[in-house]
């Protein structure tokens, strides 16, 4: 002899762990400080679930996330001269206590810095001598390999040219002592 009866049985949804943290971009220029690096995002498969960030990892301290966006701190400036990417860990905290985390690379972009020290290896000439050389300009850059053209300004630089680096009177300029 048997019996029968239908049961309804309620699957009771349960907070699920985010699965993922992507970045919308992972490169910065140099020289910017503060810069943002890009927009983070979490999947999670419960619907609405909110998350908030926490960073570690070796260069953690130069980062925060400010309104879901990984970006530098307003005090560090990155330069890629002396350290072309960074290494940071984001953990996405769900709403029930959750986490996932993605290590990323932040890359930085190299870009033109400007020139920052003129120098001339000398400072005098003879007179009487035509288009006399008085010395190699040298550039101060830390862009490595950058090329550099000059230009004269001044109350004199109309006798003066650059010439293959070298700074020298004009071919027809003669210095004189004794004018000048």
């Amino acid at each position: 002899l048997t019996t029968s009866e239908a049961f309804t049985v309620t699957a009771n949804d349960v907070n699920d762990a985010p699965t993922a943290i992507t970045l919308s971009a992972t490169a910065v220029d140099e020289n910017a400080a503060g810069a943002v690096v890009g927009t983070l995002s979490t999947t999670d498969v419960d619907a609405g679930d909110s998350h908030t960030y926490s960073l570690s990892g070796t260069d953690a301290s130069s980062f925060e996330v400010v309104s879901g966006q990984l970006k530098l701190k307003d005090s560090v400036s990155a330069n890629y001269e002396s350290k072309s990417s960074y290494a940071v860990t984001v953990t996405a905290t769900d709403s029930g206590g959750l986490t996932t985390s993605q290590a990323f690379t932040v890359t930085v972009n190299d870009v033109n810095d400007a020139p920052t020290a003129i120098a001339l290896s000398a400072t005098a000439i003879n007179e009487n001598a035509a288009g006399a050389v008085v010395g190699t300009l040298t550039t101060t850059d830390v862009d490595a390999g950058d090329s550099h053209t000059y230009s004269l300004s001044g109350t004199d630089a109309s006798s003066f040219e650059v010439t293959s680096g070298q700074l020298k009177l004009k071919d027809s300029v003669t210095a004189d002592y004794e004018a000048k």
